[in-house]
């Protein structure tokens, strides 16, 4: 590998310049080395946000972080195989539903997924708080359970693009999380090296999504759809809104326990439409559009996979989910219809509680999490409850309660109500 050196490659992005092959190459491989220093790397992270990057960059990039690692291959498995990443929301309990029913419909889905930092819940922790479930699996044992069981939800290992878990946390420290170069070869590097056949993209959008505008959500989605294109992948994205809160829980175990009730044929309708939605699109990109997911929903079989999955990385599906020890109900201030529910603040309260975390060592609580009682458009009389918070620790009310203020607004009964669509916009 030709030799360059870091400063010449920050000043190279911060002069507007593209970046050659073998530089991305070098200061990739140099970084994941420890050869680049931390502080020379989050000046480049930030020449890059301010600069940013052509697709060929972003390409090589991207590239060259799959190169740091390991790359799996289901090729060995009888069934075709999916995946679906989202970009993170609050009450984005979908892979828990979305896994099993893909299963049952005779796709594959292998699911590596990560825990929440900040407003955003991470799929392991809910699973989590599921009785005796365990995250990490070894490489044998991921491959035997999509053989036999057709879904596996469980931490990355360290094998897979080491580059992106270095410079991850690097970003989170600097300022640089939003360059969408970065996220997108973020994203894509160990979704690539993961060797999934197809992938769907869930985009959010909105206040409680990182992407807050339409635009710059598309454009994410435009550039990883290149991305996977690129590399071989069925690649398609779908905008989904994130302004709004997904279902009637931000948690961890009221998370599961509502995924569990649209496993059981019922549930939040916005959680039913967005799984369905995304089941379809996975099994097109597997060739498996011959199979309706709702079908598998409505006969149990979605249910049966689930129970299945979770026994088969050692947790109780029917064991009873931990309870928060403290409970605090919240009434309507006034009676009419439930115009707006801002989903960062119902984030925010929900990791005040307890159910997220500040840095990536602390720990959650299991029961900790918010439950809304409305939804926009629903009527809501004065007194009422509007939000059960849950904690073990009620110091925690305080601070979580003015997360919530000026989250929701309550307009007249005769105003009119628009709801905005759940799928904003498809990129194929």
């Amino acid at each position: 590998m030709p030799d360059h050196d870091a400063v010449e490659v920050i000043a190279a992005k911060r002069d507007r310049h593209e970046l050659s092959d073998s530089q991305i190459d070098w200061v990739v491989d140099a970084y994941t080395r420890g050869a680049v220093a931390d502080e020379q790397m989050s000046s480049l992270a930030m020449a890059i946000l301010l600069n940013g990057m052509s697709r060929r960059e972003i390409a090589r990039w991207t590239a060259a972080m799959i190169a740091s690692g390991e790359r799996m291959d289901f090729s060995s498995l009888s069934r075709p195989t999916a995946d679906k990443h989202s970009t993170g929301g609050v009450g984005d309990k979908i892979t828990l539903p979305l896994a099993p029913l893909v299963a049952a419909c005779g796709v594959a889905v292998p699911q590596l997924s990560g825990r929440g930092l900040g407003h955003t819940g991470g799929t392991l922790d809910k699973l989590e708080a599921i009785p005796g479930w365990r995250a990490a699996l070894s490489n044998d044992e991921m491959m035997a359970q999509l053989e036999s069981v057709g879904a596996v939800v469980c931490a990355a290992g360290d094998g897979l693009a080491p580059a992106d878990k270095k410079l991850y946390a690097l970003r989170d420290v600097t300022g640089t999380v939003e360059a969408i170069p970065l996220i997108a070869s973020s994203i894509m590097s160990k979704k690539i090296a993961e060797g999934t056949g197809s992938l769907v993209l869930d985009v959010k959008v909105g206040t409680g999504a990182f992407m807050k505008d339409v635009d710059s959500a598309r454009e994410l989605a435009e550039t990883m759809v290149a991305l996977g294109k690129d590399a071989g992948v069925h690649t398609v994205a779908l905008l989904t809104d994130m302004a709004t809160p997904l279902g009637r829980t931000a948690g961890n175990a009221i998370e599961v326990a509502e995924s569990v009730e649209v496993l059981a044929g019922g549930g939040p309708a916005d959680v039913v439409e967005l799984t369905l939605a995304l089941a379809r699109e996975m099994l097109a990109g597997a060739g498996r559009d011959d199979v309706d997911p709702a079908d598998r929903l409505a006969d149990g079989s979605a249910m049966d996979a689930w129970k299945a999955m979770i026994r088969a990385q050692d947790g109780d599906p029917d064991a009873p989910l931990p309870e928060a020890r403290e409970s605090h109900v919240v009434t309507a201030p006034a009676s009419g219809v439930l115009a707006r529910l801002d989903a960062m603040a119902v984030g925010l309260a929900a990791w005040r509680l307890g159910a997220g975390r500040a840095r990536k060592e602390d720990p959650v609580q299991a029961g900790a999490g918010v439950v809304w009682h409305a939804r926009p458009g629903d009527a809501v009389t004065e007194g009422q409850p509007l939000f059960t918070l849950l904690t073990d620790d009620a110091h925690r009310f305080e601070r979580a309660l003015a997360s919530l203020e000026g989250g929701y607004d309550i307009a007249p009964a005769d105003a009119p109500y628009l709801p905005t669509p759940l799928v904003i916009d498809r990129v194929s």
